[in-house]
């Protein structure tokens, strides 16, 4: 009889440890809406968290290292405010994600699939902002016709890939407002799809078959690097 080996995880015994309460951010109402998001992004200075709040479209940016300005005559409360505050979104927002190469610069974007269908909860918008401004440096308002699933920036942050709910997948030059190539129906399926840029270009989408059956594909990005 053969036995079957299986290989052990070389992280079988590695485990987390929480930092120390000072290392720590309190009462962040994170959002209880579902969706296909990460609810947040970081960086080796800051992260961004997307939480609870009426009418939707509210995010914090808070800095890793807590650097806290103190008054002259010493702190009479607990400081909870941001290091700043992005307002831009007409309504919710479900997307944040860091530039790969570029320092203090975060893509936000609408996302809200679960709410009803007679409920306008998003404005399909994809907005670039500089954190250490607190100013909107793009905005992209008119090319998505519907919810935005995911947005993915290239490796050098030149471009944007993102998946709609129109079954479209889209390569964007953020600098020159311009969708570069575009691929239709790259799932059929009605459920949510996503879409990230690989190392070396190509495009990889998860989404679903008309049968609701999942699906994974690879394309090949026809755009060049610059």
């Amino acid at each position: 009889m053969s036995r079957r080996v299986v290989r052990q995880s070389k992280f079988r015994h590695v485990f987390g440890q929480a930092v120390r309460n000072d290392q720590c951010y309190d009462d962040i109402r994170v959002s209880r809406v579902t969706w296909d998001s990460s609810f947040c992004a970081v960086n080796p200075k800051f992260v961004a968290i997307i939480i609870d709040a009426s009418g939707g479209g509210a995010f914090l940016v808070l800095p890793l290292n807590k650097v806290w300005q103190i008054p002259e005559n010493g702190l009479d409360a607990a400081l909870s405010e941001p290091v700043v505050v992005l307002e831009g979104h007409s309504k919710r927002v479900g997307i944040v994600s860091w530039h790969p190469t570029a320092r203090n610069v975060l893509l936000s974007a609408g996302n809200c699939e679960n709410k009803p269908v007679f409920i306008s909860g998003c404005d399909n918008q994809v907005v670039i902002w500089n954190v250490g401004t607190g100013e909107a440096m793009i905005s992209l308002d008119d090319m998505h016709p519907d919810v935005i699933f995911s947005v993915s920036w290239s490796r050098n942050g030149s471009l944007l890939c993102t998946a709609c709910k129109d079954k479209k997948v889209r390569i964007i030059d953020p600098r020159k407002k311009k969708i570069v190539a575009e691929k239709d129906k790259a799932h059929e399926g009605a459920r949510p799809m996503r879409a990230i840029f690989l190392a070396d270009g190509n495009i990889f989408t998860t989404g679903f078959s008309r049968m609701s059956e999942r699906q994974l594909a690879l394309w090949k990005s026809v755009c060049v690097y610059r």
